[in-house]
C-alpha cells in the first residue's frame, strides 16, 4: 500500500510542473475547443449607451425632465469631441449628471440620450 502511494504522489508532483508551466510564463492554457477572438467592447460606441442611470440619489431615464440645476452653463459640456461624444443636436446639448454624460433639449431639458461617464477614455 505505501509503495503505491509513493508511485501516485510521485507521478502527480512530475505532472504538477507541466501543467502550470505555461500559466506561470503567461502564456494561456491549451483548450479542447478552440474559441473565436471577439473585439473590445470599449470599441464599440453603443456600449457606452445607458437607458437609465442614477443622479443625486434618483433615478432617471430616456424621456425624463432632469432638474434646473443641470440645465445652467457651469454643467453644460461644449467640448464634446474631447469626451467623444456624438454632437449634440439642434436645440439640445450635453451636461454632466451623476458621473454621466446626458443629452438634454435646451427647452425643457429632457433627456435625449445618456452615456456612461468612462466614453472619455473608451476611445
Amino acid at each position: 500500500m505505501r509503495k503505491s502511494k509513493i508511485i501516485l504522489l510521485s507521478t502527480l508532483f512530475m505532472t504538477l510542473p507541466v501543467a502550470f508551466s505555461a500559466q506561470a510564463y503567461g502564456e494561456p492554457a491549451k483548450e479542447a475547443t478552440p474559441k473565436t477572438t471577439a473585439t473590445p467592447k470599449t470599441s464599440d460606441p453603443s456600449s457606452f449607451e445607458l437607458k437609465e442611470f442614477f443622479a443625486d440619489y434618483k433615478h432617471f431615464a430616456i424621456g425624463d425632465v432632469v432638474p434646473d440645476l443641470y440645465r445652467t452653463k457651469p454643467y453644460q459640456i461644449d467640448a464634446w469631441q474631447i469626451r467623444h461624444l456624438p454632437a449634440p443636436e439642434a436645440g439640445s446639448h450635453w451636461t454632466y449628471m451623476g458621473g454621466n454624460y446626458v443629452l438634454i433639449t435646451d427647452a425643457e431639458g429632457k433627456i435625449l440620450r445618456a452615456e456612461k461617464g468612462e466614453i472619455f477614455y473608451g476611445n
